[in-house]
C-alpha cells in the first residue's frame, strides 16, 4: 500500500517545475521595481514597458500552473496569494505613482487620489466578489496600469484628468460588469483579436512616446470602451430581441 502512494506522489523533478512557475510569477514583482526605477527617472514609456513584461508574465503563468497541476503538486504555497500580491505592485501601486508624480493632475488634488487608487484598490483585490460568475469583472477592476496607460495618451487638461482618475475611483464599487480579456467565453474570438491589435497598437505608442496620430487614439480607445461596457451593451441589445 505504502508503494502505491508513493508511486503516486509527485517526482522532485515534477514538484521543481510545478515550484519554478511561482517564481516566474514572483519575478512579475522583480518587473515592478525595473519599472518603479524608471518612473522615478520619469522615462515613462520605459515604465509602461516594463509593466507590459510583467502584464505577459500574469497571461502566460496561469495557464503554465494549471497544465503542471502547481496547486496539487506544491499544495503549501498558494498561487492566488501570490498573483494577488505580484498584481497589486503591477497593476496599482507602480501605476498610482505614475499618476501623482507625472504632473497630470490637479496638485492638491494629485495625493489625495494616489492615496484613494491604494486604498480602494486593496479593497477590491480583497472583495471575494470582485468576480461575476461569468468571470465577468464586478466595478472598475484596478487596472490602474491601463488607466494610466491612457491618461498618458491622452495628456488632458488637470482638470479633465483628476476628474477622470476621480470617477474611476468611485467606480471600484459600482456593480457594473467589466469583460475580462482571457476568461470570457461570449465572443473571445473577437476579444482576442482586439486584444492583440491593441498590444500592437499600445507596443506602437510607446515607442513614439506617446506622439501618435488621432486613429491610433481613436483605435485604443475603442478597445478600451468594449471592454469597459460590452457586457452592458450586449445585454441591452438582448433586452430588445
Amino acid at each position: 500500500m505504502d508503494s502505491q502512494e508513493d508511486s503516486l506522489k509527485p517526482t522532485p523533478a515534477i514538484r521543481a517545475a510545478a515550484f519554478s512557475v511561482h517564481i516566474f510569477t514572483a519575478f512579475g514583482a522583480a518587473i515592478a521595481l525595473l519599472a518603479m526605477l524608471e518612473a522615478v527617472r520619469e522615462h515613462w514609456a520605459a515604465m509602461f514597458g516594463w509593466l507590459g513584461v510583467a502584464l505577459i508574465i500574469d497571461a502566460i503563468d496561469g495557464p503554465i500552473a494549471r497544465l503542471l497541476d502547481v496547486k496539487n503538486v506544491q499544495p503549501n504555497w498558494s498561487g492566488d496569494v501570490l498573483d494577488l500580491v505580484v498584481d497589486f505592485v503591477t497593476y496599482v501601486f507602480v501605476p498610482a505613482y505614475a499618476i501623482v508624480a507625472s504632473g497630470m493632475l490637479l496638485p492638491v488634488a494629485a495625493p489625495l487620489l494616489g492615496i484613494a487608487i491604494i486604498v480602494t484598490s486593496a479593497l477590491y483585490f480583497a472583495d471575494l466578489r470582485m468576480k461575476a460568475d461569468d468571470n465577468h469583472f464586478r466595478g472598475f477592476p484596478a487596472l490602474w496600469n491601463a488607466a494610466a496607460f491612457y491618461l498618458f495618451l491622452l495628456h488632458w487638461p488637470p482638470l479633465s484628468s483628476t476628474l477622470l482618475v476621480a470617477a474611476l475611483v468611485v467606480l471600484t464599487f459600482v456593480p457594473f460588469h467589466v469583460l475580462h480579456p482571457v476568461r470570457v467565453v461570449r465572443l473571445r474570438w473577437l476579444t482576442m483579436s482586439l486584444i492583440a491589435l491593441w498590444a500592437v497598437l499600445g507596443f506602437y505608442a510607446l515607442e513614439m512616446d506617446f506622439r501618435v496620430g488621432a486613429g491610433v487614439t481613436v483605435a485604443l480607445c475603442a478597445i478600451a470602451l468594449w471592454i469597459a461596457f460590452s457586457d452592458a451593451l450586449i445585454r441591452l441589445v438582448r433586452s430588445f430581441t
